[in-house]
């Protein structure tokens, strides 16, 4: 029965993924003013994400200095990862579709996986804390899933194949949530690698990728609504975890 709580959990939080759904009936035009829009809540709930959720929640697990060396393992992966990526799929500078989307893929499939881990221990610890962590789980994944899908589009994915990737990253969170129930003896620990190595991994992408493209609005008013969206990508992740 417990099994049958976990995978349920994990599969609404899987879900959630497809948010950007709700944009496909939005016009090309008004969608890419809007995208930027979203690439500064994006950049605002990744970092927010870090610093607020996965930061404190690994050092709450751990309390050890490891928390900050597995954050800056993350940190420098994915900046190994972006130049092979650059390497592979840029030439002269030109990206069809650009690396830190794939980065960000791989972000938020650890994450995901992250989830999964964690929702499969909370309902094996007891069925109301389940519960409730999933529904923190489904708070902070909203925000995030919007953020996301902006990344992929902006990077250079069509608005199907968005969702698409978005959707078979988040289902990450089964598996996550599966080998959890399987290994519980050793999930603590392997979380608390993955929890702060993705918390690396999304302080990468925002501050070298995200807050750049940003950077590189030339017209003022778009550039200060940018901002404003970052700041609100910020906020919503802490009234989240106010809430949580």
């Amino acid at each position: 029965m417990t099994l049958i709580w976990i995978l349920s959990a994990t599969i609404l939080v899987s879900l959630i993924s497809l948010v950007g759904i709700f944009t496909l009936g939005i016009k090309t035009k008004i969608f890419d003013r809007i995208l930027v829009l979203l690439v500064g809540f994006a950049a605002g709930g990744l970092i927010g994400g870090a610093f607020l959720h996965l930061l404190p929640e690994a050092v709450q697990q751990c309390r050890c200095d490891f928390v900050f060396f597995y954050a800056l393992v993350g940190f420098t992966t994915f900046f190994l990862m972006e130049r092979y990526l650059y390497w592979r799929h840029c030439h002269n500078g030109v990206c069809d579709v650009h690396a830190f989307t794939y980065l960000n893929l791989i972000g938020d499939g650890v994450h995901n996986f992250t989830d999964g881990l964690i929702i499969a221990a909370s309902f094996m610890t007891d069925l109301r804390l389940g519960i409730v962590t999933t529904l923190a789980v489904v708070f902070h994944e909203i925000p995030q899933e919007i953020g996301d899908f902006g990344i992929l589009v902006y990077g250079g994915f069509s608005k199907s194949r968005a969702l698409l990737f978005n959707f078979i990253c988040a289902l990450s969170a089964i598996l996550g949530a599966v080998i959890g129930y399987a290994l519980s003896s050793i999930t603590v620990n392997f979380s608390l690698f993955l929890i702060s190595f993705t918390a690396g991994g999304f302080i990468y992408i925002a501050a070298s990728d995200l807050i750049p493209e940003l950077h590189k609005q030339k017209d003022i008013k778009r550039a200060n609504i940018a901002f404003i969206t970052f700041i609100l990508g910020l906020l919503f992740m802490l009234l989240v975890k106010i809430i949580g």
